[in-house]
């Protein structure tokens, strides 16, 4: 039996924990937060109509196999803690101009149906092309690189993928760059650019292997979980606790021990005696790992990519304003919001509040999240992280935050959801709010990266592991599942 410490009790350490409980561990779980979750975030706030509940993380759950497994192999169904609502539209895009919208689904025959309604039978029948590419990228993906550990470029290119695999996932090709190889359609093309999001990133710098997400978004669906998406971290917080997890919030780590080349256990601020480890798992952003818990300036050099960040607006809206789970309100000129995001240091174009950005809306219908009579809305945009560098944001400037605010509530009016004078209250959320809250360097989503290839989950010394968003698979819920798989195969059982 290892004494296994895990740092941070985002989704990562709690699947981490709950696994390697299950196999005969002794696992003591340390978050510096008062409640578990990391970015799987929530926010409460009360009102005389009664109280409004927001998600301010994660607002769809995609790949629901891998949480039926998780909660498997370690002795449960999903289904006892969880109540997963599937969702029909997934998004519902509005493009401009004019606002023609088309509605995703998980049923790929359907789906280019509701293309051919929209645009025309050419265009879903490039989307069926441009489709089977993407289920061979899947498949390849999936087999070869998200369930297992990749730790350097080497084993990556030494992957065992069929010439035809290697074909459809076309390496050096961009995300943009498929899209307009395939689409004639510029919605299509808008609809296909905005995955690149999902991973944080510029669809016209995503590798084109990303076209696995959308498919794996569409053919296995997207899934809301009943009173929000944060019950996900109190039903891994509970199997935790009953498989014995030791579970310690309201603690900061502060230094791994780490003399000899080996991990010794973990250092808390306010404390004399370090926990004693003979492994450790870290679910903290990379870049935090390195730089702060753990120095190895050598490793800092390659994490500097960090992902968009998001600026969030929660808002208690009187009235049905009958809009989509999801709704994305595309702006007119899309590349400009990405020009203003990520910014060009190169040339000294700075990054800055993008004035007309894709507008992001969750409007969950459960009437366990909001009073009667009202919506509990989530709206996100793309921003650029936070900093005082050429490609970031300070969103600390006094006054910016609630000028923006403004701007993305004049921006849905302009789109045809107004509903400035429907507001009940508004609170914002910005990307240093994030960073805050969660430890993660310039409030970036899906944390620090080094491109496509993440930080590997075998840390630089013996005993430590890294899981979660900010290494490999990659960031989202199903990616940062998957990693505590990995991580958890890797150390292996106690017995």
């Amino acid at each position: 039996m290892a004494r296994i410490v895990i740092v941070g009790a985002g989704v990562g350490g709690l699947a981490t924990a709950a696994r390697l409980a299950t196999t005969g561990h002794h696992v003591t779980l340390l978050e510096q937060s008062d409640t578990v979750g990391g970015k799987l975030g929530r926010y409460v706030h009360d009102t005389p109509a009664g109280p409004f509940h927001f998600d301010t993380g994660p607002s769809l759950l995609t790949l629901p196999q891998v949480f039926h497994d998780l909660f498997e192999t370690t002795g449960a169904k999903l289904d006892e803690y969880l109540d997963p609502v599937p969702l029909d539209p997934i998004v519902r895009h509005v493009f401009p101009p004019g606002g023609p919208t088309l509605d995703s689904c998980a049923d790929s025959d359907e789906f280019a149906a509701r293309i051919a309604a929209a645009f025309g039978e050419r265009a879903a029948a490039q989307w069926r092309r441009l489709w089977r590419q993407a289920e061979r990228v899947w498949t390849a993906s999936e087999r070869d690189v998200l369930r297992r550990r990749i730790d350097s470029p080497r084993d990556l290119a030494m992957l065992a993928w069929r010439l035809g695999d290697l074909a459809a996932i076309g390496p050096g090709r961009t995300l943009r760059g498929l899209g307009r190889a395939h689409l004639s359609d510029p919605r299509l093309r808008m609809l296909l650019d905005r995955y690149a999001t999902y991973a944080g990133t510029d669809p016209r710098r995503a590798p084109a292997a990303l076209v696995a997400v959308p498919y794996a978004e569409l053919t296995f669906g997207g899934w809301y979980l009943r009173g929000g998406l944060s019950t996900l971290a109190d039903a891994l917080l509970t199997r935790c606790l009953d498989l014995g997890v030791v579970v310690r919030t309201g603690v900061r780590v502060t230094r791994i021990d780490a003399a000899g080349g080996r991990v010794h256990g973990v250092r808390l601020a306010g404390a004399s005696a370090p926990v004693p480890a003979d492994v450790v798992v870290s679910n903290v952003d990379a870049l935090t790992l390195y730089r702060d818990l753990l120095p190895t300036p050598r490793r800092l050099a390659a994490l500097t990519d960090r992902s968009l960040a998001g600026f969030v607006l929660l808002l208690g809206v009187r009235g049905d304003s009958g809009l989509a789970h999801h709704t994305v309100f595309f702006p007119d000129a899309y590349d400009d919001e990405f020009d203003a995001v990520f910014g060009a240091p190169g040339r000294g174009v700075r990054a800055r509040p993008a004035p007309d950005p894709t507008v992001f809306v969750t409007v969950a219908a459960d009437e366990t999240v909001r009073p009667a009579g009202h919506e509990a809305w989530f709206v996100l945009v793309n921003a650029a992280r936070q900093g005082t560098a050429a490609g970031a944001v300070d969103w600390r400037r006094p006054g910016l935050a609630e000028a923006y605010a403004d701007r993305i509530l004049d921006v849905l009016a302009a789109r045809g959801v107004d509903v400035r004078d429907r507001l009940l209250f508004r609170e914002i959320r910005t990307p240093a709010d994030l960073g805050t809250a969660t430890g993660t360097p310039g409030g970036a989503i899906y944390g620090t990266t080094g491109g496509l290839l993440r930080p590997p989950n075998r840390g630089p010394v013996q005993g430590l592991w890294l899981v979660g968003g900010s290494c490999h698979p990659g960031g989202g819920l199903p990616m940062v599942a998957l990693s505590a798989q990995i991580v958890a195969d890797s150390i292996g059982p106690a017995w």
